[in-house]
């Protein structure tokens, strides 16, 4: 496996999501599994707020609020638990920018896009996002969707290194690719 990472230009609210794919990947090989920052989708989409609606916000993007004394742990109904709805400062210029609208539809819409670009027979997409771990300190890249690729690969049935079968082991393919183009990506 190898991973590399595209310095890309700073993408902006409402740009069009599609130009900036033309703009910045030039090539890609069948084969190849990409891997987005939801804040890029989500700026394509407008999904941006003013940081003096921020509770406001987070009650809107929510299905049920939990308040902590360290922060607002939220179920939403696309990214399950987590805080704040998702919703990022970092990184916003002074705004808010919240998750994108139907991850799962985009990542196929970008991959049936650049397999016509690139002609391309097989080509896997992740829109990626950080997520706090409890009782872990800082955040880890995860694969809030994914299109092309099966995200999970199971070990049930199959035996170990001292022949006992195994009854519920899968890896989660999608979240350590994601992962793995965090440490690429960075935060900033």
């Amino acid at each position: 496996m190898k991973i590399s990472g595209l310095k890309t230009s700073l993408f902006r609210p409402s740009e069009s999501l599609f130009d900036f794919l033309d703009q910045e990947i030039k090539q890609l090989e069948s084969g190849d599994i990409i891997v987005i920052t939801s804040k890029i989708v989500a700026l394509s989409q407008g999904r941006v707020g003013n940081l003096k609606s921020k509770k406001k916000l987070i009650n809107q993007e929510s299905k049920r609020i939990i308040n902590t004394p360290w922060a607002t742990l939220t179920l939403t109904a696309d990214d399950g638990w987590c805080l704040n709805a998702g919703i990022d400062e970092s990184n916003a210029n002074g705004q808010l920018v919240l998750l994108p609208i139907k991850p799962f539809a985009i990542a196929w819409q970008i991959r049936r896009y650049l397999l016509k670009k690139f002609s391309l027979t097989r080509l896997g997409v992740i829109i990626s996002d950080t997520k706090s771990v409890p009782l872990r300190a800082g955040t880890m890249g995860r694969a809030l969707s994914y299109a092309g690729f099966k995200p999970i690969k199971s070990y049930v049935g199959k035996k170990d290194l001292f022949n006992r079968k195994s009854r519920s082991t899968q890896s989660n393919i999608a979240d350590a690719l994601a992962a793995s183009a965090g440490l690429l990506m960075g935060e900033g």
